[in-house]
């Protein structure tokens, strides 16, 4: 219950920032010192409550940056495809695609 009151707004809130190229570096060094700040939502001397707002807080950040990660990875492939083409267009060489079958 919590978490569709809280959870999900915050993350979505969240991710809009890290997408956000103005405010990613800010957002994530305010994550960082969020993760080794003493003073947090659940302080870290009660053991578990306080682990784990660092842990959720730690594994949405991760699970951001690596997917903005993929995504720019993703997008330097296709540009890539995109070059060759051209290139391969440019040059009149043909591609030939062929089916084959392995005979052992």
């Amino acid at each position: 219950m919590a978490k569709r009151f809280f959870g999900k707004p915050f993350m979505n809130w969240y991710r809009q920032l890290l997408r956000n190229s103005k405010y990613r570096w800010v957002v994530l060094f305010g994550t960082l010192v969020y993760l080794v700040s003493p003073i947090d939502i659940a302080p870290d001397m009660f053991p578990v409550l306080g682990w784990l707002d660092d842990g959720l807080i730690a594994t949405i950040a991760i699970t951001e940056i690596t997917q903005i990660l993929l995504d720019r990875k993703r997008n330097f492939r296709q540009v890539d495809e995109t070059v060759a083409m051209t290139e391969a267009v440019n040059t009149n060489e043909t591609v030939i695609d062929v089916d084959s079958v392995a005979v052992i």
